[in-house]
């Protein structure tokens, strides 16, 4: 029996077009105008739908092990697939910290067993596991991830000495967060010796661009020096986009990632949603927001992810300066990139290829990120006629808050595919689908 997607508009490789979609097993097997069905198999009629390879989401925070009550790869990766992210890359920050090969180990067992999207996990970077970064299995591991002058736990690692090897001996991509630990200080007394005390609105003043400036182009320097392969996570600033090349992702050693809510929300919207929208990088203004999406215009920025980060609603309900930074993002993701296109911001074919396409490419995955013959049935279903509305109690989310909250999106996620499987038909995910994979890497 086949799964046969009927007459849905293919969004694929920067075209868009009418045509059936096959799916045997795990695979696409048949991409074509008009396939011939017969009476065993399923068939799904996608008339009027968008097709789209499910997003790849290269950043995001579960929270499993160590946090489990702010999220865990169960609950967060069944929101995840409900917003059409197929596939998601974890990040080092919980406890403890994923700073050994034991430790991805550990983390890939339990997505094995729990998780409801495809799977993979960074090892995190610290001052002295190098030689834990120079074993690591490149087919296996997405990722090293540097948390360049801003970080929790033992991830920080802003010594020279400590990052010129990293930069030299890392065998595979370094994803980068780039901040500069002592502008961010300085800043903070600066405001703190005005204002006797900091709250929300200062919060893009102390995480301003120069903090980011000075981080992202060191990080850009060293990858020059050592011919690294460098990806810049979740890029905020009109500054910063100077630093990186335009043009198609295929032979860039250094690429850039934009976040989909500083796409999305800018320093204005602090007055109205406080700390629901601290996060670090901080969202800065309407200059830097409209940048970012001119940079994604121009190919400087090549992917866009979600940096999803829940924490407890108690947790963010505490004064400014207690308040951890993160917010719960991948349900609404993309439909908050699909309002983009209709705001005229993006095109779908951008969408598909930010989020899929050029992933898949950064990160030399099997098999994944396009919709083509022989590769695996990662797929998402959108109803562009169809509305979305966000409240706090609609989300998977294990910390049931969401900065959405009171939004209409313009389209409905009618179904998301995980190699072949349906494990979300629109209202409900399948948590028993036993769909889910390990990423695999092509290096």
């Amino acid at each position: 029996m086949a799964l046969i997607i009927k007459q849905a508009t293919l969004v694929n490789n920067g075209e868009m077009q009418v045509c059936d979609v096959k799916v045997e097993g795990e695979l696409i097997t048949k991409v074509a105008a008009n396939i011939a069905v017969s009476d065993t198999d399923l068939i799904i009629d996608a008339e009027g739908m968008w097709l789209l390879p499910g997003m790849i989401d290269d950043q995001v925070h579960f929270r499993e092990p160590g946090l489990t009550h702010k999220g865990r790869i169960a609950s967060e990766s069944a929101a995840a697939v409900a917003g059409g992210i197929t596939s998601f890359m974890e990040m080092p920050n919980v406890s403890p910290s994923t700073t050994t090969r034991q430790a991805l180990e550990d983390k890939m067992a339990i997505a094995e067993k729990d998780s409801v999207a495809n799977y993979s996990f960074y090892l995190g970077a610290t001052p002295d596991n190098i030689d834990e970064i120079k074993a690591v299995d490149v087919n296996r591991v997405c990722g090293v991830k540097v948390f360049m002058g801003a970080s929790t736990g033992d991830l920080l690692v802003d010594h020279p000495d400590a990052l010129e090897k990293i930069f030299k001996e890392c065998p595979i991509l370094i994803a980068t967060h780039c901040e500069q630990g002592e502008v961010i200080k300085q800043n903070q007394a600066r405001v703190l010796a005005e204002f006797g005390v900091s709250n929300i609105e200062h919060h893009p003043v102390i995480r301003d661009a120069e903090a980011c400036y000075q981080s992202s182009s060191y990080a850009v320097s060293l990858a020059k020096k050592y011919n690294s392969d460098l990806h810049v996570l979740h890029l905020t600033t009109a500054k910063e986009m100077a630093l990186f090349e335009p043009g198609p992702i295929e032979n860039k050693k250094i690429t850039a990632e934009a976040c989909v809510h500083h796409l999305w929300f800018n320093q204005d919207d602090y007055a109205a949603l406080g700390n629901q929208i601290k996060c670090n990088p901080a969202v800065k203004s309407e200059q830097d927001r409209l940048a970012l999406l001119a940079a994604l215009q121009e190919d400087r920025i090549d992917i866009i992810a979600t940096d999803h980060a829940p924490h407890t609603w108690e947790e963010k309900s505490v004064p400014y300066e207690q308040a951890p930074a993160g917010l719960p993002l991948v349900e609404h993701a993309l439909l908050s990139l699909l309002e983009q296109v209709k705001r005229g911001t993006m095109l779908l074919t951008q969408v598909v290829e930010k989020t899929a396409h050029n992933v898949a490419k950064r990160f030399a995955i099997e098999k994944r990120g396009f919709i083509q013959e022989g590769y695996f049935a990662d797929l998402v279903l959108v109803d562009p006629n169809a509305s979305t509305y966000v409240t706090h109690e609609s989300i998977r989310y294990m910390c049931k808050w969401t900065p959405f909250h009171g939004t209409t999106f313009s389209h409905k996620i009618v179904a998301t595919f995980v190699n072949g499987q349906k494990v979300y038909d629109g209202e409900r995910v399948n948590l028993n689908a036993n769909a889910a994979r390990a990423l695999y890497f092509s290096r």
